[in-house]
């Protein structure tokens, strides 16, 4: 059993604490739950003053933003590629994430997708602070569940030594079916 309980929160900086809830409140139906401004940060007590607000992501799950005045102007790791770091939520279904993507679309906001992964189906975009979202309506079956569980440590191992893309679950990109387990 894990030591944790779920995820309380995640934390990201925005540019614009409000234009972020507004944007999420229109954009992905999050409810505005809490605003939390200091002029001090709690656990260091450096004086650096900021706005956390949270949102409800759904599912229990909060999606939390920092707005830093004071800082400089927030950019990108220039060693990772954008597409890495990003934050993915799930949909109910596939007439919801076609939905969104309209909606997203006929606001003027550019979206990528829907991609097949096999497993889920996605679409991508960005906030209006750059973090780059992924909406995910998964299709899982039992059987690619099951296919998947019995190679993923040997991907990892394998991964661990040579650094290479493991082939243990190829018929996830190559579109044949998974094998029994």
């Amino acid at each position: 059993m894990s030591l944790t309980q779920g995820v309380h929160h995640v934390a990201y900086r925005c540019k614009d604490a409000k234009e972020t809830v507004e944007w999420y409140q229109k954009h992905l139906d999050m409810g505005f739950v809490l605003a939390i401004g200091e002029d001090k940060v709690p656990s260091t007590g450096e004086p650096d003053p900021y706005m956390h607000i949270f949102l409800d992501a759904g599912g229990g799950n909060i999606l939390a933003f920092f707005e830093l005045p004071t800082k400089p102007e927030m950019g990108r790791d220039p060693n990772t590629p954008v597409w890495t770091q990003h934050i993915a939520f799930k949909v109910a279904d596939m007439d919801t994430l076609h939905a969104t993507k309209q909606r997203l679309e006929n606001a003027g906001i550019s979206v990528i997708g829907p991609v097949n992964h096999t497993l889920f189906h996605s679409i991508y975009f960005f906030d209006p602070s750059g973090h780059r979202i992924e909406l995910a309506c998964d299709i899982t079956t039992e059987k690619m569940q099951r296919a998947l569980d019995a190679v993923k440590w040997d991907m990892l191992n394998e991964w661990a030594q040579t650094k290479r893309a493991p082939q243990h679950a190829r018929w996830v990109h190559d579109g044949t079916e998974p094998p029994e387990v």
